[in-house]
């Protein structure tokens, strides 16, 4: 006779009573799904696991400590059964084929008249992954095919974007500091879905490539009339794009909100009428660090550390950093946009007090193949930047945790 596939369906058991004969790891690791789910819950077992004499304490599950009787299974919609008693689990089974009670059987899947799926859970989807044939039934395939699926969801690697549900509006998603992977997976996934993508140079431009052709993929730093107005103009491009309907992600360089001027971008679009969805991302002030082995903090050495702007020399009016104090802290300096005023910044540490010894590493490209350290001192920092050609963008970090780590290799 033929084998016919399993018909995958899905159990609506809020409130509807689901009988677990057995309260060993099988149970444990069925019964929280069973709960999420809403069913009443009974559980028929001389014994229990602790996880699962957890549930009962708290009232979760309902446990009768006994054995299986004839008859308990007579007002079940769903029936677990797991006990490590095979004549039980026979005669259970049995009772569940003449009440017409769908019935999962641990011991011997062949004779149950259903199988549990291997599920997961993504962005309020449920995947569940049966063997179509009762022969040859792998659960550790099955498995590996769900995980791979849900991964696919979660990190946008499988592209499944919403059609009935999406809510039209702009997602300002933090990329990271340059390396793919070093993107959140809900950015990653909000890119995926995307119809619209407005990205600057600072963004891992690596995604761009995964994007389907549908997608409009505009460059930012390529917007026109100047700095002021090209912030304008990503703002319009923005609010113009979510009122067509469009699903708009913003893609910006390390974090929104660290100089990113990522807040703006959010007053102008809450101005508008338009939905805002922020995703934060890994900061290139401690990521790009890390990645050239330099810790921001480390015991004994640095208790806290400190994150600046370099983009305003010290002696500009416009600046806002209170060069002075920074120069008497003893934890680590993180200087951002700063290749061009790294000269001028250690002149400025140097005479308020900074030792000209204090070591100095300039990360460039930081956590990308591009990526190259250049160590120096405050002495010899602004030097280093020309003789090493050192260009943005590059981290720079000030302090003795440059010198914590392994000999950096040669640059």
């Amino acid at each position: 006779m033929a084998e016919h596939p399993a018909y995958p369906v899905g159990l609506r058991l809020a409130g509807r009573r689901v009988v677990v004969l057995g309260g060993g790891q099988v149970a444990q690791r069925r019964l929280p799904a069973l709960i999420a789910a809403g069913a009443d819950v009974l559980l028929v077992s001389p014994e229990a696991t602790p996880s699962v004499e957890a549930m009962a304490d708290a009232g979760e599950i309902t446990w009768e400590k006994r054995t299986y009787d004839e008859g308990d299974l007579a007002d079940a919609w769903y029936a677990l059964i797991a006990t490590g008693d095979k004549e039980a689990n026979t005669r259970a089974s049995a009772e569940a084929e003449r009440h017409r009670v769908w019935c999962v059987r641990s011991d011997d899947a062949d004779r149950a008249t259903a199988w549990t799926p291997a599920t997961g859970h993504s962005e309020g989807v449920t995947i569940a992954v049966l063997t179509t044939e009762a022969r040859g039934r792998d659960p550790r395939h099955t498995a590996a095919i769900r995980d791979a699926v849900v991964e696919g969801l979660r990190d946008g690697t499988l592209v499944a974007p919403h059609h009935r549900t999406r809510t039209p509006g702009v997602a300002l998603v933090g990329g990271g500091p340059g390396d793919p992977d070093l993107i959140t997976v809900r950015g990653r996934r909000l890119l995926a879905e995307a119809d619209v993508v407005i990205t600057d140079h600072l963004g891992p431009r690596d995604l761009l490539a995964e994007l389907p052709p549908s997608v409009e993929v505009i460059d930012a730093a390529k917007l026109p009339y100047g700095r002021f107005m090209a912030q304008e103009a990503i703002n319009n491009a923005l609010i113009e794009h979510a009122k067509q309907g469009k699903s708009v992600v913003r893609l910006k360089g390390g974090d929104p909100f660290v100089y990113g001027r990522g807040m703006e971008e959010v007053q102008a679009l809450a101005e508008a009428g338009v939905p805002c969805t922020v995703v934060p991302g890994i900061s290139s002030s401690i990521s790009v660090p890390g990645a050239a082995g330099i810790p921001v903090t480390h015991r004994g050495v640095a208790h806290e550390f400190t994150v600046v702007s370099g983009h305003i020399a010290p002696d500009d009016e416009r600046s806002l950093v209170d060069w002075p104090s920074l120069a008497k802290l003893t934890g680590t300096l993180v200087i951002l946009m700063g290749v061009g005023t790294i000269g001028k910044v250690a002149e400025t540490l140097i005479a308020h007090g900074k030792s000209p010894d204090t070591p100095v590493a300039l990360v460039q490209e930081g956590t990308t193949a591009a990526q190259r350290r250049v160590d120096a001192t405050l002495a010899t920092a602004g030097a280093a930047v020309v003789d090493h050609e050192v260009k943005p963008p590059a981290v720079i970090v000030i302090g003795e945790v440059v010198k914590v780590g392994p000999t950096p290799s040669e640059s």
